[in-house]
């Protein structure tokens, strides 16, 4: 889910992850699609009502893995819910929601808007030689947009929905470039009202969590140990634990297995590689036991979560 080629919504992909404790917020892709693996598109881009009507103009707290978010609402009221504030808004207005952070709407039925979805790290490389641009940008924001001062906003959020509605050629491209048009124009607007405030974020932790998902990425076909991953990060694995269920409501061991698990099906469904092959890929020395870890997390044996996949 964090290259290029990461996938944002596939019906056909089964996923069913390990039940967690109801006071934890949902991880989700996309609201409401829990259980779905990523197919198409890294970018996903549509009018908020076409999901939240769905939900009863209501989208309850949740996180998202891997996904940053953009809310224009052009019209209509909104309620922004985030770490346990409330905050109202009236289109015109903007929010950015960054991975991790915990976030819920409350939508107006006459809301008339556009929400972006995109695969964070593709957006960090996009932005990896403006590191001010990304700053300003790759944060939880929530803001009232002044009168008449939307224009370019509007017209950016228009032409990326367009493009993302068409099938032209060289459509990644032009997504990519209709994208950046957007993160500027937000960029913008987020620096001339730096000073402005932003929703509270436990921003120690949130940034313990996210060094620790870099290292994940970077040596889950390893399998370090927990102790091996929060002296990485110069912190203990308790303090990494608590850091872990604060931001994500799991534990970090949690977070490493979810990493594998996605690893794992990635290649069941896209590759020919054996189930033996996939476990030694994964760290896993025994065949198995990587048929047990993959059970239990996700309920069904490598074999049979293939053939449902190719189904």
């Amino acid at each position: 889910m964090d290259g290029h080629g990461a996938r944002l919504h596939n019906s056909n992909m089964p996923s069913t992850p390990r039940p967690r404790p109801a006071q934890h917020l949902p991880t989700y892709a996309l609201y409401g699609e829990s259980g779905r693996s990523f197919g198409v598109d890294w970018l996903h881009c549509e009018s908020i009502a076409e999901r939240s009507r769905l939900h009863e103009w209501k989208i309850r707290p949740h996180r998202h893995d891997v996904l940053f978010q953009i809310l224009y609402v052009r019209r209509g009221k909104a309620v922004v819910l985030a770490d346990g504030a409330r905050k109202p808004l009236s289109g015109p207005c903007i929010v950015t929601i960054p991975a991790l952070a915990a976030h819920g709407f409350s939508f107006a039925p006459t809301i008339d808007g556009v929400v972006v979805t995109v695969v964070e790290r593709h957006l960090q490389r996009l932005l990896s030689q403006e590191p001010r641009l990304a700053s300003a940008v790759l944060r939880f924001r929530a803001e009232q947009l002044a009168a008449g001062g939307a224009r370019a906003l509007d017209e950016a959020a228009t032409a990326l929905q367009c493009e993302h509605a068409a099938s032209g050629p060289w459509r990644a491209l032009a997504l990519d470039a209709k994208l950046l048009n957007l993160i500027v124009e937000v960029g913008r607007h987020q620096d001339a009202h730096d000073a402005a405030a932003s929703l509270p974020t436990a921003s120690r932790s949130v940034g313990h969590v996210q060094r620790f998902r870099d290292v994940v990425e970077r040596r889950y076909h390893e399998r370090p140990s927990l102790q091996e991953c929060a002296q990485e990060l110069g912190i203990t694995s308790t303090q990494l634990n608590r850091v872990c269920r604060q931001v994500l409501g799991q534990s970090a061991l949690d977070v490493m297995h979810a990493r594998t698990v996605l690893e794992a099906q990635r290649e069941l469904a896209y590759t020919n590689l054996s189930i033996k092959q996939i476990g030694l890929g994964l760290g896993f020395a025994e065949p198995g036991y990587f048929t047990r870890f993959f059970l239990r997390e996700c309920g069904l044996t490598p074999t049979q979560w293939r053939a449902a996949a190719s189904r």
